[in-house]
């Protein structure tokens, strides 16, 4: 077959109509391309559709045994070279034993070193990677040195030197993984040489044909085909639940393939291809039994793909490490005991070390919320250096019915014991989180989170204890708020105002509250509004990072009834009081006068269809002459999309503009248009 080579067109940057050189025994596809002064070493396998350009920048080397695959693009700049390791200059220097996989992209100046791996669309760009190196999928490497035998994970992004230099080492497992890939292209290589030669097809189709009459008397004196398959189904390790989940997928038209990771792959989502799973359904059982036990020690994972919108569906894993081989029942040791596949009939190993379920109830509850609106719900995790960074690590999403999201959410709870875990709730068609929620701590029992819980499930232990006597002075709402602020790694404060410093936003700081326990914020907040009684008081969100507030909400108002008092300290008379005093009433008083105060019932209606529409909301008030003539001035901007942000920034209003017309407007962020107006208050 020809080689595709050609000299370099006369440019401003290369005048001397250099030719490739290329070793007799390299092989160049006829579909690839060589521009200019490249260097080819001897057996370098240069697969269909890369393009080598050595037009520009010039020259390139490309060391012996080393391959190109399907699609690499290799070019340079005019100015900036590399030193290769014969002492001259390039543009481009590719060493030995390397292996440049599907459509990564060389750009020089660029150095890469002996036995190296470049990943699927990876990028090298002015940069020099050691000897021994592995590069990933979709990598970006740019402006840095990567020293030899680094690890760099797919998608990572290396721009600077401190990131290449914190790089991981190879492994032995990336080392057998970039062997594979070189192993297969060798045979490529192999059979593209073979395709050239009319005696050698031939051979290779005789020797095809024998094996077929071979096998077909094999299967004659055994059986049927499908018989020996379904012999191996008998002593699967697969679960009930997980052969249903393929089957289901099966017959839903969807192609499977399988994904498999070691442990520190597993963290950084970069998964392995199994291949592609065809057949039928017990071939494709038995051959999904064999990769379990090929990866045992690994994660595994089942992709369901739907081959005409040609997304994934599914994502199943059904192997962990520590996972035991088949007992020769076909029952699993635990396959699916953590499984993402799990259908809820096969969660015996849980249910039993938990109770009925590891969560608590407010958990559940909001979790069946979320699922029922068909939110998509993600988990994030983080130690305890990451969470004051708030550098959240993600655990990827959860799908499946409600009882595999509880297994899922579970599973991780264990996985990432001692560490902060949350939910996340999203909303697939505006593409936005609508709620962050933590549900372990570092100290808490893995698998259990109820001393972690929601807003609601403070609010449930402290506002009410089921006797119908109150433990607390604020309201499930504040509860709850106070809860979302600590969860999102806020900082909380207070002020207070007379009625005169209110209407002249002259507030003044409480003590301020340095503690990031919720009940010691609480009780901070308490003591609060009982030394302040008869005054103004407003809790505010803090960023203590960016040293900027990020909500302000009333909490009391002059004529509130202050909190019970008790002759031996403040701090415990809110603690420990009984009820039996005003504590009594203080939940409900909050929960009709505050949230609702001057709202009406169609007012809070509207606020609520706005906000789930993805719809700002603001304010605008007029007197009666400016209203006559049409001429209304706008309140203080709302920035918060929470109701209760909005519910209290919109009572700020109506007390300030008392005895004026005050309307609520909707307002389309992205479009820059009021979508609605509603006069919500009136002389």
């Amino acid at each position: 077959m020809a080689v595709r080579t050609k000299a370099a067109p006369p440019t401003p940057w290369s005048n001397n109509l250099a030719e490739p050189q290329v070793d007799s025994s390299a092989y160049v596809h006829s579909f690839s391309r060589l521009i200019g002064d490249v260097r080819v070493g001897a057996n370098v396998f240069i697969a269909p559709g890369s393009s080598i350009r050595a037009d520009e920048g010039t020259p390139f080397y490309i060391g012996e045994s080393t391959n190109i695959q399907d699609g690499v693009v290799i070019h340079g700049l005019e100015k900036g070279r590399v030193v290769g390791d014969d002492g001259q200059d390039y543009s481009v220097w590719i060493g030995k034993n390397t292996c440049i996989t599907h459509m990564a992209l060389i750009h020089g100046p660029a150095y890469v070193g002996d036995k190296c791996f470049i990943g699927f669309r990876s990028t090298v760009f002015n940069a020099k990677v050691g000897d021994g190196c592995i590069v990933m999928m979709h990598a970006l490497i740019q402006d840095v040195e990567i020293p030899p035998g680094k690890y760099v994970p797919s998608g990572a992004v290396i721009v600077n030197q401190q990131q290449a230099n914190r790089l991981p080492e190879v492994t032995q497992s990336d080392r057998s993984f970039a062997h594979h890939v070189v192993e297969i292209n060798e045979a490529l290589l192999a059979g593209y040489r073979c395709a050239d030669d009319i005696a050698c097809v031939s051979e290779t189709k005789n020797q095809l044909t024998d094996k077929q009459v071979q096998a077909g008397e094999t299967l004659g004196a055994k059986g049927s085909k499908e018989n020996t398959y379904s012999n191996s189904v008998g002593n699967m390790s697969l679960s009930s639940d997980i052969r249903a989940q393929v089957n289901s997928l099966l017959s839903q038209g969807c192609s499977i393939s399988t994904e498999y990771a070691n442990q520190r792959r597993f963290k950084t989502k970069s998964w392995l291809s199994g291949g592609q799973i065809s057949g039928r359904k017990n071939q494709v059982i038995a051959e999904l039994e064999s990769i379990l036990a090929q990866h045992q020690g690994e994660y595994v994972r089942v992709i369901g793909v739907d081959t005409n919108a040609k997304k994934r569906v599914a994502e199943i894993i059904v192997q962990r490490p520590g996972d035991a081989l088949s007992n020769g029942n076909g029952k699993s040791n635990g396959r699916n005991g953590n499984s993402y596949s799990s259908n809820g009939r096969s969660s015996n190993t849980q249910a039993s070390s938990n109770g009925s379920s590891g969560l608590n109830s407010e958990v559940v509850s909001q979790l069946r919320s979320l699922i029922s609106q068909g939110c998509n719900i993600g988990i994030e995790h983080a130690n305890k250096r990451r969470f004051k960074t708030k550098s959240w690590l993600t655990g990827g999403q959860i799908s499946g019915s409600e009882s595999q999201v509880m297994r899922q959410v579970e599973s991780a709870l264990a996985e990432y014991s001692g560490e902060y875990v949350r939910l996340i709730g999203v909303d697939p068609d505006a593409k936005r989180r609508v709620a962050e929620m933590i549900v372990q701590r570092p100290g808490d029992t893995p698998g259990n989170s109820s001393q972690n819980g929601f807003a609601t499930n403070y609010s449930s232990k402290k506002v009410s204890n089921g006797n119908g006597h109150g433990n607390g002075s604020l309201s499930s709402e504040l509860a709850q708020k106070v809860h979302s602020l600590l969860a999102s790694g806020y900082k909380i404060g207070t002020e207070h105002a007379s009625k005169r410093r209110f209407k002249t936003k002259s507030w003044q700081s409480c003590s301020p509250i340095d503690s990031n326990r919720e009940a010691e914020v609480i009780a901070a907040l308490e003591a609060c509004l009982a030394e302040h009684a008869g005054e103004y008081v407003r809790m505010i969100g803090i960023d203590a990072d960016a040293k900027r507030r990020v909500s302000e909400t009333i909490i009391q108002r002059p004529g509130d009834t202050p909190v019970a008092q008790s002759s031996s300290s403040t701090t415990s008379s809110y603690s420990n009081g009984n009820g039996n005093g005003n504590g009594k009433g203080t939940s409900h008083r909050y929960s009709n006068e505050y949230s609702h105060r001057h709202l009406s019932d169609e007012a809070l209606a509207t606020i609520r269809s706005l906000l789930a529409s993805g719809y700002k909301i603001g304010t605008e008030h007029a007197s009666k002459r400016r209203f006559k003539a049409k001429s209304w001035q706008s309140c203080s901007p709302i920035e918060s999309g929470h109701e209760l942000d909005v519910i209290a920034a919109l009572e700020v209003c109506l007390a300030e503009h008392e005895g004026e017309y005050v309307r609520l407007i909707g307002i389309d962020a992205d479009a820059k248009r009021r979508v609605s107006e509603t006069i919500i208050q009136r002389p």
